[in-house]
C-alpha cells in the first residue's frame, strides 16, 4: 500500500516517520517547504500539491487541525479531490465532528474513494515509540486494509463501528478528561486551603482509587493555566462538538458537560 501523509506537526511528524521506517512507500506534502526539511534523509517522495499527493497513494492520512484544514486540503484544482483514484482510501486522523466525514464520504464515494475516521490519542513521544490510540469508524475490509499502515504507530487500533463512531468516541474521551481536569484542579486548590501541598496531595492520590490520568498531568509540571496555552483552545472545540452531538441525538449529558466547562472556565480564568 502506498501512502500519502499530510499534517506534519507535533504528532502527524513522528506518524508519517513510522510509516516511513514501516517500510511503506511514503508521499508527503506540506504548506510550508520548511516542514519537509526533516525527511530528507528518508526515502519518502515529496509532493508538489495535495492532487499529485493522492495521484501516488492508496491510502491518504489527514492530520491536520480541524475542519477548516481539511476543506482547504481537499478544494480547489490542486487539491486531493482532482487527484483521487478509484479504490482509494481517505483516512481523518483530525478530530473533527462525525458529520464532517459522513460529508466527505458521500463526496467522495462517487469516485469510488472510502473514507474512513480515525482520530488518534497519545501524542507525539507516543506516535514515537508506536504506541498511539487509534479510534477507526467505517466499514470492516476497509479498515483491515489500511490496519498495517497504522499498526506502524499505534498500538491498540480499535474499530469501533461505522463511520463517525471513530469522531464520536474520542470526544467523549476528551470530553471525560476536561471534566476529569476541573475536578482535580479543584482538589489540588482545596487541599492548599487546607494546608496540604499539592505535589505531596498528587503523590498520593496517584498510587490511590482517586487517581486519574487529569489529576496527574495538573498536579505535575504542567500546571492548568500551562495547559491551558497548550490544549485549551482545542478542548474547547471538541467540548462544543460533544454538546452538539448530545442536543442532536437528544441525550442527557447534564452534568459531565458542566463538569467540563467548569473547567474550561478555570483555564480562562486561572486561580
Amino acid at each position: 500500500m502506498r501512502v500519502g501523509f499530510i499534517g506534519l506537526g507535533s504528532q502527524g511528524g513522528p506518524m508519517a516517520r513510522r510509516i516511513i521506517e514501516g517500510g511503506f512507500g511514503t508521499t508527503l506534502w506540506a504548506r510550508r517547504p520548511a516542514s519537509l526539511e526533516p525527511y530528507a534523509d528518508t526515502g519518502a517522495t515529496f509532493a508538489q500539491s495535495p492532487a499529485a499527493l493522492a495521484a501516488a497513494s492508496d491510502l491518504i492520512c489527514l492530520c491536520v487541525v480541524g475542519e477548516a484544514d481539511i476543506e482547504e486540503v481537499i478544494s480547489g484544482e490542486q487539491g486531493l479531490l482532482a487527484g483521487l483514484k478509484p479504490g482509494s482510501v481517505l483516512a481523518v486522523h483530525s478530530t473533527v465532528h462525525p458529520n464532517t466525514c459522513r460529508s466527505l464520504a458521500k463526496k467522495l464515494g462517487s469516485k469510488g474513494v472510502s473514507v474512513i475516521d480515525a482520530p488518534v490519542s497519545g501524542g507525539g513521544p507516543a506516535a514515537a515509540e508506536g504506541r498511539l490510540m487509534v479510534m477507526v469508524g467505517g466499514e470492516a475490509d476497509v479498515v483491515e486494509r489500511c490496519r498495517p499502515v497504522f499498526e506502524t504507530y499505534a498500538d491498540p487500533v480499535v474499530h469501533l463501528g461505522e463511520l463517525g463512531s471513530g469522531q464520536t468516541t474520542k470526544l467523549l474521551n476528551n470530553l471525560l478528561f476536561t471534566a476529569n481536569l476541573g475536578t482535580a484542579a479543584t482538589a489540588l486548590a482545596l487541599a492548599k486551603s487546607l494546608g496540604v501541598s499539592p505535589e505531596r496531595l498528587t503523590e498520593v492520590v496517584s498510587r490511590g482509587s482517586g487517581n486519574s490520568f487529569a489529576l496527574n498531568v495538573v498536579g505535575g509540571e504542567a500546571s492548568l493555566d500551562r495547559l491551558a496555552g497548550l490544549a485549551g483552545t482545542l478542548l474547547q472545540k471538541d467540548v462544543r462538538l460533544v454538546v452538539d452531538l448530545a442536543e442532536r441525538a437528544a441525550a442527557s449529558a447534564g452534568a459531565v458537560l458542566d463538569a467540563a466547562d467548569a473547567a474550561l472556565a478555570l483555564m480562562d480564568h486561572p486561580r
